[in-house]
């Protein structure tokens, strides 16, 4: 996730994926095929750039890194497999706030590359960090052959809401992309907010700005943050591309609804609208916990279908480590078998 919050999402279980919508027409997958032992691992801008030659939108999937045994165990015995049989073309893993799941974001990014030979991409955020913390993950990054990065300023540590870096440290995600940028060949990411971030005091147009700036320091496409009304994407692009000019690709990161209270946690927390009609419709389902969830892949495949439609590049599902959602998605558009 852009912010990180994924604790509040851990108790759901994951749940055999239902019969949905038929199957439409399945995308060629674009990794390459070569001979020896493994696949390599490619760089995302060459995804991008691949997909867009043929025509096709890049697919990838976000998880977080799990926190106890028993979540370990049901994301890469359960969770991660039937994902990972979606062939999407890159999995990404978040990075706790103040870099609290350090180890475990990189040693998740290298067993999905290891074991499934899938592109990964690890989240870096620099708040709170120091530069010799920062270069020892790279280093490690490095080691590890994780090749994708995506770098965000990120949340301050638990406790530490106003924490004030020291003058030779980051405070921007713009000054971690430089320090990536000059420590290896690693393809880099950033995140945007369609509906400006949920910390910023000015307005939409000059938070986008900022996110300008990340791409001009070196970041090489942009993922959003969730949001429910493709309106505010739309609005997005259309400024980022027509009056910042910018080519990089800007892919929506698109949450399949699971569950209504969390849901609103969530859209509070991290500064999301959710549409009075939407959570209507939500409250209307009461404790059906199944008709939220098969509602909520109803509302994000007609979401998808529509963002592919107008342009977007591709599709960011955040799963919350869950894989019914995705999966059923994907199949309603016939992206996955």
């Amino acid at each position: 996730m852009v912010r990180s919050i994924d604790e509040h999402f851990c108790d759901l279980p994951d749940l055999a994926l239902p019969v949905a919508h038929p199957v439409r027409r399945v995308m060629t997958s674009t990794r390459p095929v070569v001979t020896g032992d493994r696949k390599p691992i490619r760089h995302i801008r060459e995804i991008y750039d691949e997909k867009r030659r043929l025509g096709q939108p890049v697919i990838s999937i976000e998880l977080f890194p799990p926190k106890t045994p028993r979540a370990e165990k049901s994301l890469f015995e359960g969770v991660l497999p039937r994902l990972a049989t979606a062939e999407p073309d890159f999995f990404s893993v978040t990075y706790g706030a103040g870099g609290g799941t350090r180890d475990k974001t990189l040693e998740t990014v290298d067993r999905i590359q290891r074991e499934h030979e899938i592109t990964g991409m690890a989240h870096l955020t620099c708040i709170g960090s120091t530069r010799d913390e920062v270069a020892q993950y790279l280093d490690d990054a490095n080691r590890l052959n994780i090749r994708n990065l995506l770098a965000l300023r990120g949340d301050p540590p638990r406790g530490m809401p106003d924490i004030i870096p020291p003058d030779d440290e980051f405070e921007y995600s713009f000054q971690l992309i430089d320090s990536i940028r000059s420590h290896g060949d690693f393809s880099i990411g950033a995140a945007g907010f369609p509906e400006c971030h949920v910390n910023s005091t000015a307005s939409r147009h000059v938070d986008w700005q900022y996110v300008k700036n990340k791409l001009d320091h070196g970041a090489e496409f942009i993922l959003t943050q969730l949001f429910f009304s493709n309106a505010h994407y739309f609005e997005f692009l259309e400024y980022m591309t027509g009056i910042l000019r910018v080519s990089a690709p800007i892919t929506p990161g698109v949450l399949p609804i699971l569950n209504t209270q969390q849901i609103k946690r969530f859209t509070a927390i991290c500064g999301a609208t959710l549409p009075v009609e939407l959570a209507a419709r939500l409250d209307a389902f009461g404790d059906d916990a199944d008709a939220v969830r098969d509602f909520g892949i109803e509302f994000a495949t007609r979401q998808c279908e529509a963002l592919l439609k107008g342009g977007a590049p591709g599709l960011h599902l955040y799963t919350l480590n869950q894989s019914t959602s995705c999966l059923a998605i994907l199949k309603n558009l016939g992206l996955a078998s």
